[in-house]
């Protein structure tokens, strides 16, 4: 790693936890615990991403060297470094939980390249302070979820952490898939995951529910100074300055959010990251067929607050604990309320345009509320695959009759034999209206398909394409793996050779464990 430039900005500047044994504990008046990673026993390199190796400076050649795999699995520190388990605290499912932390998360170092900085954390690599009854591990399963997700979502265009890589530790791992009393060992892995950091929400949070305002002012300030330089001005403006960029950034990441079909499934402020991309992937999901009440999370099962539907509200709720945590510094409610109040307010704004545009309608109109909640109505009276519904509306022409556009995104439906009667109707109704506001787009057919199909993509990773991978590499064979991470590099345009991706989810996948709903070890 002969050009990777260590910058330990986050251990040189705040405080540590001056315990260095590894015992799960309270760790109070820190931000972070020194620990290193456990020594896996038989480290085995499955994937890597060059383009993020190349982000961090790394090069194609170290990517394949012993060091390489012997950093990345936990088996050697890099020089000058000091790993570290970050301390935080946070909301799990609207309950405040106190102290949880990075309990299988060790961040390796901060890492300079081409002006920007880069955190190298290794998601599996052992317990620390943070792991209360867990061992710190990850299951191949989890870590090929997390790895292949990451990818895929950013070149969807959604903000996010990186992948680097995706190693086997030689280990088996002890997990229970659905918490219902059947435990069984797994192949243990590690995914090297890369970010700007991984200050959470619960990170603020944590400080100010323990009265640590010295502490809470250093690490507003020291996050400011770093990640947000463009931040001037009297303290208590910078503060409400970061809540807004905040606020924004997480907007923004909801709307992608929403525009994919990606529901997170864990939306804990924990799991919420200050720079606004998505963070920490476990029961996550794409919605097969359109349902705003589907969570992919079976801990949330019973009240789905973290489903489809809801989770602009939940990153509205979550950013009102981050001001509460804020608010010993700013000692004032009127300012952080109105941004507080705004955000879904210009969600809905944001929301609204960015619907019109997987429709490829680019202008406003009187009839677009209309169409918007007409067409998110109708979806949901037979089961429709969101992804290919929006991709194949690109192919309706303005001079195609009624009939000709329904049979054109007609692959979408689950059970065609449903789409009959008051459904058909209802149907046929709604694409009158939609072809005439068509007709009213100043864009050719031509044009306004190239701009759609930026928009909608036509390669998502559903949760049957990840299983697949995962039984495959059960078996050692890590092609599928490959071939996924390759497909989805490209998740909006045609790949003809991979156009077997472009289907429904199978029959056999609608409950099978790890394809419909999955718990938060998955």
């Amino acid at each position: 790693m002969k050009n990777l430039r260590i910058n330990n900005r986050f251990t040189a500047e705040l405080p540590a936890d001056p315990d260095l044994t590894n015992e799960v504990r309270q760790v109070k008046n820190t931000l972070f615990s020194y620990v290193n990673p456990v020594k896996p026993s038989n480290p085995k390199l499955i994937h890597a991403s060059e383009e993020v190796a190349e982000l961090v400076g790394i090069s194609k050649d170290e990517i394949h060297s012993e060091e390489f795999l012997n950093i990345f699995s936990g088996k050697e520190i890099l020089p000058e470094s000091q790993p570290y388990a970050m301390c935080y605290a946070g909301h799990q499912f609207g309950n405040w939980a106190g102290q949880l932390g990075d309990g299988r998360a060790i961040n390796l170092t901060e890492v300079e390249n081409n002006n920007q900085f880069y955190t190298l954390q290794l998601k599996g690599a052992g317990k620390t302070p943070y792991s209360r009854t867990a061992d710190g591990l990850a299951v191949l399963r989890s870590s090929i979820r997390e790895y292949l997700c990451a990818e895929a979502m950013y070149h969807l265009g959604v903000p996010t952490t990186r992948s680097l890589s995706l190693v086997l530790s030689g280990d088996q791992v002890l997990r229970d898939v659905l918490y219902n009393g059947n435990p069984a060992y797994e192949k243990g892995a590690i995914v090297c995951r890369v970010a700007p950091s991984f200050i959470r929400f619960g990170s603020f949070e944590m400080l100010t529910a323990r009265n640590e305002l010295k502490n809470l002012k250093h690490f507003v300030e020291y996050t400011i100074q770093h990640y947000f330089p463009e931040i001037k001005g009297e303290p208590k403006e910078q503060y409400l300055q970061f809540f807004q960029k905040v606020a924004d950034t997480t907007r923004e990441m909801i709307l992608h959010w929403q525009r994919v079909g990606f529901v997170h499934g864990v939306m804990n402020t924990d799991n919420m990251s200050v720079h606004g991309i998505t963070i920490d992937y476990g029961p996550y999901g794409w919605l097969e067929n359109y349902d705003p009440d589907w969570t992919p999370n079976t801990t949330d099962r019973q009240n789905r607050r973290y489903r489809f539907g809801n989770q602009p509200q939940v990153a509205q709720w979550n950013l009102f604990q981050l001001a509460n945590a804020l608010y010993p510094l700013i000692n004032e409610a009127a300012p952080l309320e109105k941004i507080l109040d705004s955000f879904i307010i210009e969600f809905e704004s944001e929301y609204k345009e960015m619907f019109l545009s997987k429709l490829g309608l680019f202008t406003s109109s009187e009839a677009d509320d209309k169409i918007i909640k007409g067409l998110e109505e109708i979806l949901q009276l037979s089961e429709t695959d969101m992804t290919i519904f929006f991709r194949n509306l690109s192919k309706i022409k303005k001079d195609d009759s009624v009939e000709q556009a329904f049979e054109k995104v007609e692959y979408a439906f689950y059970i065609p034999e449903e789409i009959k009667g008051n459904v058909l109707d209802a149907w046929q109704k709604w694409f009158a209206v939609y072809l005439k506001r068509l007709n009213s787009e100043l864009l050719s057919d031509e044009e306004r398909i190239l701009k759609m199909n930026q928009i909608n993509p036509k390669y998502v990773l559903r949760n049957y394409m990840a299983q697949l991978a995962i039984d495959a590499a059960d078996k050692e064979d890590y092609s599928l793996v490959d071939e996924l991470f390759q497909l989805l590099k490209n998740p909006y345009d045609e790949q003809p050779e991979f156009e077997k991706w472009f289907a429904k989810r199978p029959d056999w996948a609608r409950t099978k464990v790890g394809c419909s709903m999955l718990s938060c070890s998955s």
